[in-house]
């Protein structure tokens, strides 16, 4: 019997240039605007360090790609909080839909039906890209890891 698993993958129209989106998801400030705070850099070689979970060692992503504008794909290099994700590549392609508007597909190869934390965090990239990257990239504020909102949302997860 084959077992088919399903990597996380979902798509959002964003009302912004694709250069916009692309350098939301490669810029440490924008990062830490949509997502969480960050060091390092997001251009291809670089590698990002996020200080995601307090008292726990940072998530460490290396960036495999960014190619302007339209694909970013890292590597998961450490992750000491949820070792699911050591070896997943998280990636980005950004699609121009004429000049002010963009197609992103976010899939993250590897978060997939067999990790134990695939809803738990298919539910959390729902909310990173599908509204807090959205609406930071049209211009809006983002509601990264840890604000009320991100809290809000996971409170109303446990509750449900």
């Amino acid at each position: 019997m084959t077992t088919t698993t399903t990597n996380y993958r979902t798509t959002v129209r964003i009302n912004a240039p694709a250069q916009t989106v692309f350098d939301a998801v490669t810029t440490p400030e924008a990062l830490a605007a949509w997502w969480s705070p960050v060091t390092g850099s997001g251009l291809t070689g670089g590698d990002l360090c996020f200080p995601m979970v307090a008292g726990q060692a940072p998530l460490l992503i290396h960036v495999d790609e960014a190619s302007r504008p339209t694909t970013v794909r890292w590597t998961v290099v450490d992750c000491s909080f949820m070792n699911d994700w050591e070896a997943t590549q998280p990636t980005f392609t950004i699609a121009p839909i004429g000049a002010h508007a963009c197609e992103l597909t976010f899939e993250h190869v590897g978060l997939n039906d067999q990790l134990e934390c695939k809803d738990m965090c298919s539910r959390s990239w729902d909310h990173f890209v599908r509204t807090s990257l959205r609406e930071l990239a049209e211009g809006g504020p983002g509601a990264p890891n840890r604000t009320p909102r991100d809290l809000a949302r996971r409170a109303a997860e446990e509750g449900a």
